[in-house]
């Protein structure tokens, strides 16, 4: 499916859905949905079991820290048509929290854990929320936010 395409398919889907403009979308052929944190578990099961759309790989899943919110950044491939898109939800710094889709793709378990530990977002309705990475004790601290201090390492983002 074209970009285009895709667009009026997610705009079914979702009305409330947004699309970035601008950049070079030859560059990456990937379009840029952003979604409120509500919708996103009703979407990203749309956009799994849609048989037009069938995003059944979710390879990449990241966070972002803009000091003044936080993006959660989903990138979805469809091994069958060779589409790609990318999501992102803006959540509320002091209080981060998304639905997990951890059930929806398998891969969402570790990546949706290291942005728990490493970004504080509380990913509601995950089998096993704990930290992944980072030994016992760190629990909340969330090193890759820029507010983060290390005192002992002298880290100051």
């Amino acid at each position: 499916m074209l970009n285009e395409e895709l667009k009026a398919k997610i705009t079914e889907l979702l009305a409330a859905a947004t699309f970035e403009e601008g950049g070079d979308p030859m560059a990456t052929g990937w379009l840029n949905i952003n979604v409120d944190a509500k919708d996103w578990l009703p979407l990203a099961t749309q956009l799994r079991n849609d048989d037009t759309l069938f995003f059944n790989y979710l390879f990449c899943l990241t966070c972002i820290d803009w000091k003044t919110h936080l993006t959660m950044v989903y990138h979805l491939s469809s091994t069958r048509y060779r589409h790609n898109i990318v999501i992102k939800s803006k959540l509320d710094r002091n209080n981060p929290v998304i639905e997990t889709v951890s059930h929806i793709w398998r891969t969402a378990d570790f990546h949706e854990r290291e942005v728990y530990e490493m970004f504080g977002v509380n990913f509601l309705n995950h089998p096993d929320l704990r930290l992944l990475i980072l030994p016992d004790g760190w629990e909340g601290k969330n090193p890759m936010r820029k507010d983060f201090e290390d005192p002992v390492n002298m880290i100051k983002l």
